[in-house]
């Protein structure tokens, strides 16, 4: 979707508001040249310039719609002069006076209201923009993420989103009524003196092609700016999350300079963009001021010559034109605006149009529980040629079935889990579930039927109650204690502050390495899932934990198909059947009675664990 028709769809469900913005800026508008042209007749009353107007009998209109002005014109001063003859000038001018400071106000209302609207209006787009941002994110496969910098991502939906409200949400006030404001005042011109008009719109071709280059140099400084931004997200993201890190190995220097390497290109983009910005409204305000003084030196001719005897006329039509200036230089403004807004649009289109790989097929299979086996046939996953992670990787995992992955770091065990969740989808063969390739379910349905446990444990600023809850979230105070129970978590969190109701921070780090993994095992025991991944689930806690949470997975296990990734092989020695893995390659399979008694690969890993 193009960027400008993606604006517009977002602005559907709020055009009630703009359609009322655009009627009360119209309003303003006339009002605006209203309030103006009520000052001719002030100004002639006070410079005495009209001579006695015959009120015998009102002017009569010839029905030529060019003089239809002077006939209004005739009008007004009929009735002004009969006015004057029966209350005195005096008396008339004070009326004209209050007309005038009344046109104003409501001319300022009108501004303010139609103002009002838009606000409504740039808003809600912008929230609906967040949030179909936020959605986008929740339905990203994994691989996103993992080629993406969490800051940037960052960066797009805080920054990026608010340059677009700011910049062309924002403009939009100046976008909508600087048109209607300069359309308007313009035919007032035109009926005031069309050949003064039309020699006064010599310069706005030139200030359009001039205001257009500085536009589009300004939105390529703001790509490259918001681009920089981006990368500063991504930094300050890494620094607070590994602080220890970079304290430990001192490396503070190292940091701070990447730090001000990237600030410092920031800085260099921001300046150009703001430098390109700043000049447009200057720019149009001096071509605007040069037309002003052509102008008057072409009327001051005509005067002098005596080609026009009506001063007024052409006071009225100076105050006029520098009514149009006001609008003109807004709307160059919101010109460059919009063109710094782009920038950030195009950023945020990018990933709400992004392709997912992870998708459905047309006409999805249902599911609702597993009922024969999970199979393996064949699959191979890489990225690309060079890099394998996979290969001819066969296994059956029986319904009620426990199947661990055993091997050293960077075997595959992980990536075997992460292609059975379809985090990721393999790159050849096929993971069937009861006959059926994962690729044709229901992607929600069979999501339900998993639950996961993951080595690094995942938990939410939110209350300990709600992380568990959200295994389950039409369960009872009474099930959410009983999981806690089972994954020997109730005992520390009764001993907490508040509770179940104690808030646990960011990345839930109030709580202990060994806490937190008894609350994420808590969660999936809540779920209560028929296929269960375990990825290293016991890995965070100590010797005593361990054997409780043991004792408390395998039962929860019993019946269930589980797959177990492991390095600590004490985990796994009840497993119904065992895998051992090498760099993709499946080496050995069998019970752990059968792989101790091969003295193989398995034996060797036993033996370097110390385990019996």
């Amino acid at each position: 979707m193009k960027p400008l028709q993606r604006i517009l769809h977002f602005a559907k469900p709020h055009q009630k508001y703009l359609f009322g913005s655009i009627i009360f800026n119209i309003l303003y508008s006339l009002l605006s040249i209203f309030s103006v042209i009520t000052m001719l007749p002030i100004l002639r009353i006070l410079f005495k310039l009209d001579k006695e107007v015959d009120t015998s009998k009102p002017p009569v209109h010839d029905g030529g719609l060019g003089n239809y002005f002077d006939y209004l014109k005739d009008l007004a001063y009929y009735k002004i002069q009969i006015n004057i003859n029966e209350h005195g000038s005096v008396q008339v001018l004070a009326t004209l006076c209050i007309i005038t400071a009344f046109a104003f106000l409501l001319r300022n209302l009108f501004r303010y209201l139609g103002a009002y609207l838009l606000v409504n209006y740039r808003v809600g787009i912008t929230r609906d923009l967040r949030t179909a941002m936020y959605d986008k994110f929740l339905i990203l496969p994994v691989s996103f993420f993992t080629e993406q910098r969490k800051g940037d991502m960052m960066s797009r939906i805080s920054n990026d989103i608010g340059a677009v409200e700011g910049g062309i949400m924002g403009a939009l006030v100046d976008l909508i009524n600087a048109p209607f404001m300069i359309i308007g005042t313009l035919i007032t011109l035109f009926m005031l003196d069309a050949n003064l008009t039309l020699f006064s719109l010599i310069i706005f071709p030139i200030m359009g092609l001039i205001i257009s280059w500085v536009g589009k140099s300004l939105k390529r400084q703001a790509s490259y700016a918001q681009q920089e931004l981006g990368n500063m997200f991504s930094l300050v993201d890494e620094t607070l999350k590994s602080s220890k890190i970079i304290k430990i190995f001192n490396a503070d220097t190292i940091l701070k300079n990447r730090f001000n390497t990237t600030t410092n290109q920031w800085q260099k983009h921001a300046i150009g963009m703001s430098r390109r910005r700043e000049m447009a409204s200057p720019m149009s305000e001096f071509l605007g001021s040069v037309t002003i003084l052509i102008i008057t030196w072409f009327a001051g001719l005509n005067i002098i010559n005596g080609n026009n005897d009506d001063p007024v006329t052409f006071l009225a039509f100076i105050g006029l034109f520098f009514q149009i200036l006001d609008p003109a230089k807004k709307l160059s403004n919101s010109i460059s605006s919009i063109q710094g807004g782009m920038a950030s649009l195009d950023r945020v289109s990018e990933v709400l149009d992004y392709d997912l790989k992870v998708e459905e097929v047309a006409e999805p299979v249902s599911i609702q529980t597993l009922n024969d086996r999970i199979e393996f046939k064949n699959i191979g996953f890489y990225y690309d040629k060079d890099n394998v992670i996979l290969k001819n990787f066969s296994i059956t995992i029986p319904k009620g079935k426990t199947v661990a992955l055993v091997g050293q770091s960077g075997s595959g065990k992980t990536t075997i889990a992460n292609l059975l969740t379809r985090f990721y989808d393999v790159s050849e063969g096929e993971i069937l579930i009861d006959g059926v390739d994962i690729k044709h379910l229901n992607l929600k349905e069979y999501r339900q039927l998993l639950g996961m446990v993951t080595q690094e444990s995942v938990l939410f600023n939110d209350t300990v109650y709600n992380n568990i809850l959200m295994g389950k979230p039409e369960a009872t105070k009474e099930e959410v204690i009983a999981a806690a129970k089972v994954a020997n978590a109730d005992s520390f969190i009764s001993q907490l502050p508040e509770g179940y109701n104690t808030n646990i921070g960011d990345d839930g780090n109030k709580l202990s390495g060994g806490q937190k993994q008894r609350v994420s095992i808590a969660r999936a025991v809540l779920k209560n899932p028929p296929i269960m991944i375990l990825d290293e689930a016991t890995s965070a806690l100590d010797t005593e934990s361990e054997r409780f949470v043991q004792d408390a997975l395998e039962k929860m296990m019993e019946n269930r198909t589980s797959l177990v990734i492991a390095h600590r092989l004490s985990t796994i020695q009840k497993a119904d059947w065992i895998v051992v893995m090498e760099k993709g390659d499946i080496m050995e399979q069998g019970t752990h009675h059968e792989l101790i008694a091969k003295k193989g690969m398995y034996h060797k890993l036993v033996e370097l664990q110390n385990f019996d």
